[in-house]
């Protein structure tokens, strides 16, 4: 096998690891992406790799003629022109569900923090107030009702590790299982408006899409108890997030947990920081240092298919 891949920087851990990973056989090029140097090595290169949804436009593949695959290391591919890519007939595929373990965690993570307001303890224990001015109400994951929407595989992870809670889980997805599969899974089914009502904890896991695009919005957050939590691993405007600041702030919510903003980073005026009821990360659900290794072997492994004359994995369902 032979050919050329452009693998783009990341950070100096992972650029390093990359080079490692990177397979034998085949001219390996790190640079950074949209820069000069950058367009320059796709003149002949066979195979791109990187963090590059958001460098997929025309100028792109007019830069790159021999492109054979695009290979992300992101799950994520909203920032990609994809009538570009469609046009160009040249395979993007995404990280095959590197992130998954890493993302379905720190859901449970979020869960866990606003459940027993974590942020508020740590804040109150390292100002000297030892439990603060008043005890608040802080709850227990067992025995209440997880809601996911989107069951891929994120979010049938993010079901395995709340059954270990006890919790008790239903789902949304336009792609429903087979009763047998969901016996298997020990989920169930509901409509959309159905587990907004039922569910203690709603957590989202759908990819960014004009289907998806502020689907929980005022309407659906009425929806849902006031003792509920909403958790955000997704995208962020997956929730229309003025609408959300008015739940949270007027009660109508009990609380968030968002990895995921609307304008990443969020502007410092942004009314959602200044509350007391989210807990916010700076999308970094995914990329752990686990994950990392794991989305460089899958890239890795698809080029090398590609090379064989084998179809790519995990190529985006657009493009399918």
């Amino acid at each position: 096998m032979s050919g050329k891949i452009v693998l783009t920087k990341y950070s100096a851990d992972n650029d390093a690891l990359a080079m490692e990973m990177a397979p034998a056989g085949f001219e390996t090029v790190m640079t950074s992406a949209g820069t000069p140097e950058f367009f320059a090595a796709l003149a002949d290169a066979d195979y791109l790799v990187g963090y590059v949804d958001g460098q997929i436009r025309e100028a792109l593949y007019k830069a790159a003629p021999k492109l054979k695959l695009i290979q992300l290391l992101n799950a994520g591919y909203d920032r990609a022109d994809l009538a570009a890519a469609v046009k160009a007939r040249v395979p993007v595929a995404n990280n095959g569900g590197a992130n998954s373990t890493a993302v379905s965690e720190h859901a449970i993570l979020l869960m866990l923090a606003v459940s027993r307001r974590l942020v508020w303890q740590h804040n109150n224990v390292a100002a000297g107030r030892w439990r603060g001015n008043s005890m608040p109400r802080v709850y227990e994951m067992r025995g209440r009702t997880l809601g996911i929407v989107g069951l891929g595989t994120i979010g049938k992870k993010t079901a395995r590790l709340a059954q270990a809670f006890g919790m008790r889980v239903i789902y949304y997805d336009i792609d429903r299982l087979p009763e047998d599969r969901e016996d298997a899974l020990d989920v169930r089914f509901r409509l959309f408006g159905e587990l907004l009502r039922e569910s203690d904890i709603v957590s989202l896991h759908t990819p960014l899409n004009p289907s998806t695009a502020g689907m929980i919005g005022a309407a659906e957050l009425a929806l849902m108890k006031p003792s509920a939590i909403l958790v955000n691993t997704a995208r962020g405007p997956v929730v229309d997030e003025p609408a959300l600041h008015a739940a949270l702030s007027s009660g109508k919510i009990a609380g968030a947990g968002l990895d995921v903003f609307a304008e990443e980073p969020p502007k410092p005026d942004n009314p959602l920081l200044g509350l007391d009821n989210v807990v916010l990360t700076a999308h970094l659900a995914g990329p752990t240092w686990d994950s990392n290794r794991t989305r460089l072997r899958n890239a890795f492994d698809n080029v090398q298919r590609v090379a064989r004359g084998e179809p790519p994995l995990w190529v985006i369902p657009e493009l399918d």
